[in-house]
């Protein structure tokens, strides 16, 4: 397998939303997970299954591919991650670094969606299909 195909592999075991086996399968022992934005850092694949278990909403998550870029065992995803019944709709954008055939390291953004700044009101055309949020 190449990195494009673990990345896509292991979204599509996330997709199952059985993240036990999902880290099991496609993230290194030696994994590091970190989420900038808050500073926390996730140690291995046990503890990235009990985060994802911890989330609300168990059972119902959805994760669609909106991008991928890659380059040797770097692979970059922009994923649309969707939760109905909680009426979540949102985006994470993952770097993630490929040793072997596992996820060695992933860091990931999750942008907030936000209204058009003050200032920049009027010149811009809002288009929520075009943006796909």
């Amino acid at each position: 397998m190449n990195s494009t195909d673990i990345v896509r592999a292991f979204w599509a075991s996330m997709q199952s939303n059985d993240f036990d086996m999902a880290a099991r399968e496609w993230l290194s022992p030696d994994y590091i997970g970190s989420w900038p934005q808050t500073g926390e850092v996730i140690r291995g694949p046990a503890e990235y299954a009990a985060v994802n278990n911890a989330f609300p909403g168990r059972g119902d998550w959805r994760f669609e591919e909106i991008s991928l870029v890659a380059d040797g065992n770097r692979v970059v995803t922009d994923t649309r991650i969707t939760h109905e019944p909680l009426e979540i709709a949102t985006h994470a954008i993952t770097f993630h670094e490929i040793s072997g055939n596992l996820i060695l390291r992933q860091t990931e953004y999750w942008p907030d969606e936000y209204p058009v700044p003050a200032w920049r009101e009027g010149f811009l055309k809002i288009d929520r299909q075009i943006a796909q949020w």
